[in-house]
């Protein structure tokens, strides 16, 4: 027991004797069958009504009482001082230490004089491990409280079975293995931690006047615009005035790692992105570690799409085996691309773009209502399957609400969906697919489908996931250019399921050391960021 626990405390803890109607830890592992002071003060929080107290309740009577926390044996002080090291060190993961209160809690242990004090002091040493495993493993959110368009049921962990860990195993491991174990999640703290430096130190200097700037200018501003990326680290300190080769190649690089057209001109949006402080690009990563506790295991081999980064890209066993740029949804109501995971089935060659009803009585129901030989490329159909004749067609004598008709596009070069696409069965009807807009993969910001995930290169992802079809597919170039060309609708499904993530970063590692940063396009990290104020998080106070 530290020496900063009261002599009292550590009597109680070393021996209450049964004549007072209290019990010895030095014999707890023997039989007894009267409820003494310590039972009474943990039942009392089994019956408080919180899950938590319910778990805790159960675990304490499976081990008739006997306490793990507050004893004066090696393991109990291992364990204790394991578990107030940890909750101090919460802000680590960008979780607020005061959530757990663990000086409170070390006054608790202090303050008591009764066998009663010592259960409730018990009591609160396990609330606040089960708090605290719970949110560094799964996240302090809801979720699907903060935007609708964000489908994720964090996996909390088993309270009764982390509390049977930390009694037997080793307190330092259980405590470690409780935050994802991902690589990205491993660089993200490493991050935080940098930029926390880069705060303290004062940030990133002056910012920048919002003027555009290119090679061979000349002035202040330049001078402003170096010092800022000396400070941010893509650029060797120097005393040039002049927008040289050099600070071209750094703009170059911040453009890179920032989701920016890397054309080395520092334009006002370029500008504006190297004005954001030190301070707000925090928000971004400790936004990103509670979005990481929310998605658990990713899997060795995955599809990862980042809709801020308007990528996708294959992982296999953290390296990056294929990448391609993304279209997203368009940002407004009911179009925006959600948040969540599944596994990828089956491809479709050759697909039929079967028009959802949605985009049928909102898009094109009006047209048909003025002339009904609009949309002529889609083929309509009654609920028999058969098709409509247009010209003895009367559509204004239906409403979206009794439009009875069926809307489908055929196999072909203008499809909507290209010539394939890739099916991971979803209640939202979203999946990636192929385009005829390829013109709309050369601009920066890249949201404008009705929620699907446009791939600027589908053939090549096509290969990638059949060549997981070992000793199925020998030729995946081969097989799915014949398949191609016959121009037949054809499924073909996967033996080889891959997990597919659709996630929403505006921050995130790189493998070799430091951070991108991209824009919060449908303003969801700002959201999490206010919820996670609202529970104690909170940034440094130095802006820069």
């Amino acid at each position: 027991m530290p020496s900063a626990f009261p002599a009292r405390f550590r009597r109680l803890a070393l021996g209450l004797t049964i004549a007072t109607g209290l019990w010895s830890i030095a014999q707890a592992d023997q039989p007894r069958t009267e409820v003494t002071a310590f039972d009474q003060a943990i039942a009392e929080a089994a019956y408080a009504g919180a899950a938590f107290d319910e778990v805790i309740g159960a675990f304490y009577r499976d081990r008739a009482y006997r306490p793990i926390w507050v004893g004066d044996d090696a393991a109990a002080r291992g364990r204790r001082a394991a578990l107030l090291r940890a909750l101090r060190g919460a802000g680590l993961h960008g979780l607020p230490a005061s959530r757990y209160d663990p000086e409170a809690l070390r006054a608790q242990l202090a303050s008591v004089r009764t066998t009663r004090d010592l259960g409730l002091a018990e009591v609160a040493m396990s609330r606040a491990f089960l708090q605290y495993a719970s949110d560094v493993h799964s996240g302090i959110l809801d979720p699907s409280s903060i935007d609708d368009y964000i489908d994720r049921q964090p996996a909390r962990p088993d309270g009764l079975a982390l509390l049977r860990d930390i009694s037997t195993g080793d307190p330092k491991d259980v405590l470690a293995g409780l935050a994802p174990q991902s690589l990205e999640y491993r660089r993200l703290l490493k991050e935080r931690l940098n930029l926390l430096r880069i705060i303290q130190a004062g940030g990133w200097g002056a910012t920048v006047p919002m003027r555009k700037m290119e090679p061979g200018d000349t002035g202040p501003a330049v001078i402003a615009l170096r010092d800022r990326l000396v400070r941010m680290g893509y650029l060797r300190r120097g005393l040039s005035a002049r927008y040289d080769k050099a600070l071209e190649r750094a703009v170059r690089a911040f453009q890179h790692d920032h989701g920016l057209k890397p054309d080395g001109v520092a334009g006002k949006g370029t500008i504006a992105e190297i004005n954001v402080s030190a301070t707000e690009r925090m928000k971004s990563v400790l936004v990103a570690l509670e979005r990481e506790r929310w998605l658990g295991d990713r899997g060795r081999k995955y599809v990862l799409v980042n809709q801020p980064d308007f990528t996708a890209r294959i992982i296999d066993d953290g390296r990056e085996t294929f990448r391609t740029r993304t279209v997203i949804g368009k940002n407004v109501h009911d179009r925006r691309s959600p948040e969540f995971s599944d596994e990828m089935e089956h491809m479709i060659i050759n697909p039929s773009w079967y028009v959802p009803r949605s985009i049928m009585v909102k898009e094109y129901l009006p047209k048909l209502q003025q002339n009904p030989n609009a949309a002529g490329h889609l083929i309509i159909t009654d609920v028999r399957g058969q098709q409509v004749d247009r010209g003895s067609m009367d559509f204004t004598q239906f409403t979206a609400r009794n439009f009875p008709f069926d809307m489908r596009q055929p196999p072909g070069a203008r499809n909507a969906l290209g010539r394939v696409k890739f099916m991971f069965p979803n209640k939202h009807n979203v999946y990636m697919h192929d385009t005829p807009e390829k013109h709309l993969f050369k601009r920066e910001v890249r949201a404008y489908s009705h929620g699907c995930i446009r791939l600027a290169d589908p053939f090549d992802f096509a290969y990638a996931l059949l060549a997981e079809e070992v000793g199925r597919v020998d030729d995946p170039v081969g097989f799915f250019q014949s398949t191609l060309k016959t121009g037949r609708e054809t499924q073909v499904d996967l033996d080889r399921h891959l997990p597919v993530h659709i996630i929403y970063r505006t921050a995130f590692t790189k493998p070799k050391g430091g951070l991108e940063f991209r824009r919060d396009v449908y303003g969801r990290d700002a959201k999490i960021w206010k919820a996670l104020q609202q529970q104690g998080v909170a940034l440094p106070g130095v802006q820069g």
